[in-house]
């Protein structure tokens, strides 16, 4: 099998002194940060001097030992930051051209049993094995279907933004009743779509600005901010024909609020 380091070297990449970064940080997924296009900006943020080198080959863990090589950085500079949630390093980095072809797309095995994500890349570098290429760059995937819709607010605008097929056609074919969850609190928000382009219409005004207009959401992201958004996760409690009426489909998401106790202690106030 082909070494990554072999793969990049081909492209006309030279690597230097460089660290590779093992990125599986779950606060703040970093696959999610490269399907919404905020890797750069995501691998940036240190809370140490993580980055003392030339370059950075990066990888994101998809699983155990597989991971997806997200480009190679130029490190330009670093300046300590000081920050309510906490001090960090600021780094300034700058993708390398030339390997537009392997980024997002190239799946290699690295079998990483210790706990270190920064490290010394002639080291580990025969170790870092291709494994796959996919034909495009991985997005965040297919429709799972109904019963398994569990979407981050990042991963919604990924979805949106790139129009994904298989979720426009799901979600734009049916009408329903869905769930909002605010990951930083617990409470929960009850809507409802029908009519037009069902659900992936509704959605869509959501991944535009979180509150999609509900008057509760957008009150609370007023309070706390947009970025509050990004806490958001959105799921399916029941599919509806397009065809069936508007009361029946608003009886349906009174009756989930019923259930789930969202006026009382949720986000619903109606």
């Amino acid at each position: 099998m082909l070494k990554l380091t072999d793969l990049i070297q081909m492209a006309g990449v030279d690597l230097g002194d460089y660290k590779i970064h093992c990125a599986t940080g779950l606060k703040s997924p970093p696959l999610e940060a490269f399907f919404d296009g905020r890797w750069k900006q995501w691998q940036e943020e240190q809370n140490q001097k993580n980055f003392e080198c030339d370059r950075i080959l990066s990888l994101i863990q998809l699983e155990d030992s597989r991971w997806l090589f997200a480009g190679v950085y130029d490190v330009l500079g670093v300046k300590a930051v000081v920050r309510p949630r906490g001090d960090c390093y600021q780094y300034d980095t700058r993708e390398v051209h030339g390997l537009e072809h392997l980024t997002g797309r190239t799946i290699i095995q690295f079998e990483k049993k210790f706990r270190a994500s920064y490290l010394r890349g002639p080291k580990y570098a025969d170790q870092m094995l291709m494994v796959g290429l996919l034909e495009q760059r991985m997005t965040v995937g297919e429709f799972p279907g109904f019963n398994a819709v569990l979407l981050s607010h990042a991963k919604l605008k990924t979805v949106v933004r790139e129009d994904i097929d298989s979720w426009r056609a799901a979600l734009g074919n049916v009408a329903g009743v869905y769930i909002i969850t605010d990951n930083s609190t617990g409470k929960q928000y009850v809507g409802s779509a029908y009519g037009g382009d069902g659900i992936w219409s509704r959605w869509s005004a959501y991944a535009k600005n979180g509150h999609g207009g509900n008057a509760e959401l957008r009150s609370l992201l007023q309070e706390k901010g947009s970025a509050h958004a990004d806490n958001f996760q959105y799921s399916i409690l029941e599919v509806c024909d397009l065809n069936a009426s508007d009361d029946f489909i608003i009886g349906r998401e009174s009756h989930w609020k019923t259930v789930l106790r969202t006026r009382e202690y949720g986000l619903n106030s109606n």
